[in-house]
């Protein structure tokens, strides 16, 4: 079992619904992003997806895309990435950490190499956005092979013929995206994601976690409720974004996770 396998197998023993937040490598610079990385356990995160900068992130609204340029910009690298992996590893060798991106970083670094290396940094699952299942022997399968989560993303498209497709490689746990478009844009609703989160756990025994559209305790709290538990991305980076402390930013990530602990 992976620690994403663990994690969800105790909340479920727990009834605990999960907490996942994401944030980007390197935002605002490599040293203030692990600062907020190491302080996300404390601050009641359950899962962390750790984004890796690209230029090109086309399932990204403008919260996630600028901050992908402000790591870039200050040097950030898919190597620099995982070094961060390696450096919260040694006080953390609990909370799981999924590294989310695309695929040319990964592709340019070298498939095999990259998974040596993320198994040796302590990442245990992946989130790669522009793989569809038809590509599952790209990544996909070495992934699982080397001992990684590699969790793919439903949608409100995402029909009953498609599903089983989508479901057929997917292990740790399924994303379901909540709303159609770009993260940020739009504010999940519960009435909504509740028959749709439904649908896929027919299909599949894997936990369910919803993001995309999700700011507020309350928020977190409704979906949790109607999921096996949520993702809060684009909130939290504008939180950085706007030059908060890391303190007010773990603040404002505690929150967040009270809101989905009590859904």
């Amino acid at each position: 079992m992976t620690r994403i396998d663990q994690t969800f197998a105790q909340l479920k023993s727990q009834r605990r619904k999960a907490f996942v937040a994401y944030i980007m490598g390197g935002d605002p610079d490599l040293e203030t992003s692990l600062a907020i990385m190491q302080g996300l356990p404390d601050a009641g995160v359950d899962v962390i997806e750790l984004g890796v900068p690209f230029t090109d992130p086309m399932a990204d609204g403008p919260t996630i895309q600028l901050a992908g340029q402000r790591a870039l910009e200050a040097g950030q690298t898919l190597i620099k990435t995982l070094e961060m992996v390696r450096r919260f590893r040694l006080d953390n060798d609990t909370t799981p950490i999924v590294l989310m991106g695309y695929y040319n970083p990964i592709y340019n670094h070298g498939v095999d190499r990259f998974l040596d290396d993320a198994k040796a940094a302590g990442v245990d699952g992946l989130i790669v956005v522009d793989l569809p299942p038809e590509e599952d022997s790209e990544l996909c399968l070495p992934a699982q092979a080397a001992g990684l989560n590699f969790i793919r993303l439903a949608t409100p498209t995402t029909d009953a013929r498609r599903l089983p497709k989508v479901l057929q490689n997917t292990s740790g746990f399924v994303y379901y995206v909540s709303i159609t478009g770009i993260t940020g844009a739009a504010a999940a609703q519960a009435a909504d994601v509740g028959p749709e989160v439904a649908r896929i756990k027919a299909e599949t025994e894997l936990p369910v976690i919803v993001g995309f559209g999700i700011s507020t305790p309350d928020s977190a709290e409704a979906i949790a409720t109607v999921a096996d538990g949520c993702v809060v991305g684009s909130a939290i980076v504008k939180q950085i974004a706007d030059g908060k402390p890391v303190a007010e930013v773990l603040d404002y990530v505690r929150s967040l996770s009270d809101g989905a602990h009590r859904g």
